[in-house]
């Protein structure tokens, strides 16, 4: 994978600010993400297996390949993924996120959100589900999921994947689902 440089995390981060299009462009585009996506799930898989287990019991999740963050007092974080129900693609999604407070830097993640229940899917579905700076992201690492727990019907696992990103801020993400024609 092609490590994002400072300047192209920053630029991701506007794309929070300003919007993106869900759904990849082009079938070629599509299929660059879906592939993408199945190597994160199957990372998430070989980082912790729990998170496998987890995965498999859900009632669903989305898989953010990669997430491109920065920052330098205002900050933000853009990624396009994949919605799972039951392991099956439903559909598209991205995350937005914009942060504000002290931070400098960019960093690159993969991001796996699992859905306890049709409740919580529906939710993200419908563009309802946003979460907020109080939310914690759980570091996929070995026996990481051993500790996790879903709240409010969710769970969110990040995995760092390159970068270097200082900060103390608040801010929170947001998500768009275009379903599968």
């Amino acid at each position: 994978m092609k490590r994002l440089t400072c300047s192209t995390l920053l630029l991701l981060a506007a794309a929070a600010f300003t919007g993106c299009n869900t759904a990849p462009a082009t079938d070629t585009a599509r299929a660059h993400l879906d592939a993408e996506s199945q190597a994160a799930i199957a990372r998430f898989r070989t980082t912790d297996p729990g998170i496998g287990r987890l995965m498999d019991a859900s009632y669903g999740y989305a898989i953010f390949p990669s997430v491109g963050k920065g920052g330098a007092g205002f900050g933000g974080a853009y990624g396009r993924g994949i919605l799972y129900q039951k392991g099956t693609p439903v559909g598209f999604c991205d995350l937005a996120q914009a942060t504000f407070g002290f931070q400098l830097g960019g960093q690159e993640y993969r991001e796996a959100i699992l859905f306890q229940d049709q409740s919580a899917f529906e939710r993200f579905k419908s563009n309802e589900l946003a979460l907020a700076a109080q939310a914690t992201a759980v570091a996929a690492k070995n026996g990481a999921s051993a500790d996790a727990d879903y709240k409010d019907g969710v769970i969110v696992f990040t995995e760092p994947v390159g970068g270097l990103m200082f900060e103390a801020s608040v801010g929170g993400q947001r998500f768009t689902f275009i379903p599968n024609n």
